[in-house]
């Protein structure tokens, strides 16, 4: 095979431009049968939003498989593996569970139940860990028993995981999306620098999962139009869990030939043997923190760990005043700090450096974290190109004179603000709105709602 970046790059464009041509469509379907839940107590959209978003999600997975397989670089992983047609079953059977929830609210037991048929049917289909490569033993084969049960818990984590963190606008789209990039490097730095066909079915995976999540965003960006749903949530992290098992489980350390050389070298170099063992759960480490403590918190309290609730980490950066723009920002950041500095570190693990800017980073984001409120104030000659709220407009006072301040901040008592363009009304709850705008007007923090109405 040939350097096969041009067929990802074309594969991942044609995915995302199905998923964002669908996702217009879908949105006037989803609305047409009433697939807009009313809000619910956990809820921080202010209108019905339509879902079903995952049926374009889906609608893009299928043209990159078919792309690919027409490429001449890519078609070998359909030769030479099942691994795409397992995929694509598990895909399409958890797809539909996550449409009939969308529409009928299913019970979460049933929901499980589903998940972990799917990925017994990818298992059946060869999609499973055959062997785990542990520092300090080596490469450990695995019985059919033993792959399956692991295969079958990482697919319903990876799940839940991505499932429990989207509750913003834009957020499990954006995070998974950061993931899959990360994970993409790892995976063609395998498959392309080390000659490893058995890293290419999760490379093509992670493309394909880029190009379904850059399709959906724009859709999906506060104010959101449309909500992917379970359809759309469950299905992303079926994908992302594939290709973490293609890659964990039956990538071949022994291929890598890194026991050359003396005991510190093939320390360094084993780290990207060691790295499959970590990148995935790097991947999903913001979900699957969210999902333990959610867990942690709902039994504490005496309540079902599948009850709903408003302590999730999103919900925790509204509540201690960042807007919701600058919550999902936040989450971004973290996401691929810890994605793509666990990359980073198993290219270069000797280099200082990396640890360092890791180090910096990490303290930026806290910094961040501690200023909710700050506003940055944008200078005249950029007033036209930022959002309203960074702008700043004239206060007249009592005198008669004019002065300068941040758009959004309130004068003195006997003053007036003028703004440079008018201020939208706040939509109340009880409007049954369908145009989809989520957290117009001033946000409440939600006091006196802290338990979700119904499960999710």
């Amino acid at each position: 095979m040939g350097q096969p970046v041009r067929d990802y790059l074309l594969t991942l464009c044609v995915t995302a431009a199905v998923t964002y041509l669908l996702t217009g469509p879908v949105r006037k379907f989803a609305i047409a049968i009433g697939a807009m839940p009313a809000i619910r107590a956990r809820d921080v959209h202010r209108e019905p939003t339509p879902r079903l978003g995952g049926i374009a999600m889906f609608g893009g997975l299928c043209a990159g498989l078919i792309v690919a397989d027409h490429l001449l670089n890519l078609n070998g992983v359909f030769e030479l593996s099942n691994e795409p047609r397992a995929l694509l079953s598990g895909a399409a059977l958890i797809w539909l569970i996550g449409v009939l929830d969308d529409k009928f609210e299913i019970d979460a037991l049933i929901k499980l139940g589903g998940q972990m048929i799917a990925a017994a049917v990818m298992v059946i289909q060869g999609l499973t860990i055959l062997w785990l490569p542990i520092p300090g033993v080596g490469t450990v084969a695995l019985t059919q028993w033993q792959g399956t049960l692991l295969t079958v818990a990482l697919v319903v984590i990876t799940i839940n995981a991505v499932n429990f963190v989207d509750g913003l606008d834009g957020l499990a789209a954006g995070m998974v999306c950061i993931a899959s990039a990360a994970f993409f490097l790892y995976t063609y730095r395998l498959w392309y620098g080390y000659g490893i066909e058995a890293a290419a079915p999760a490379t093509l995976f992670a493309a394909i999962l880029m190009g379904m999540c850059l399709g959906f965003l724009p859709h999906n960006m506060h104010p959101a139009r449309i909500f992917m749903g379970d359809s759309g949530s469950m299905l992303i992290g079926l994908v992302l869990a594939a290709g973490a098992i293609s890659v964990t489980g039956q990538v071949d350390p022994d291929l890598m030939k890194l026991f050359e050389g003396g005991e510190r070298e093939a320390t360094h170099a084993m780290l990207p043997v060691f790295i499959p063992l970590l990148l995935p759960l790097t991947i999903i480490a913001i979900p699957a923190a969210d999902l333990v403590l959610a867990i942690v918190r709902r039994t504490w309290n005496g309540q079902s760990p599948f009850a709903a609730d408003r302590g999730h980490l999103h919900h925790r950066l509204l509540e201690i005043g960042h807007s919701h723009s600058r919550s999902v920002l936040i989450m971004y950041f973290w996401s691929a700090l810890i994605a793509f500095g666990a990359v980073g570190y198993s290219v270069h693990s000797a280099s200082l450096w990396i640890v360092l800017v890791i180090v910096g980073l990490s303290a930026v984001g806290l910094v961040l974290l501690l200023m909710p409120r700050f506003t940055p104030r944008a200078p005249r000659w950029a007033e036209s190109f930022v959002p309203p709220r960074y702008r700043r407009r004239r206060r007249v006072g009592s005198e008669g004179e004019a002065e300068d301040t941040l758009y959004g901040q309130h004068g003195p008592e006997g003053s007036q603000m003028v703004s440079p363009e008018p201020e939208r009304a706040p939509v109340s709850v009880g409007v049954s709105g369908v145009n989809g705008a989520t957290a117009i007007g001033p946000r409440s923090r939600f006091t006196d709602r802290d338990r979700a109405d119904s499960p999710r």
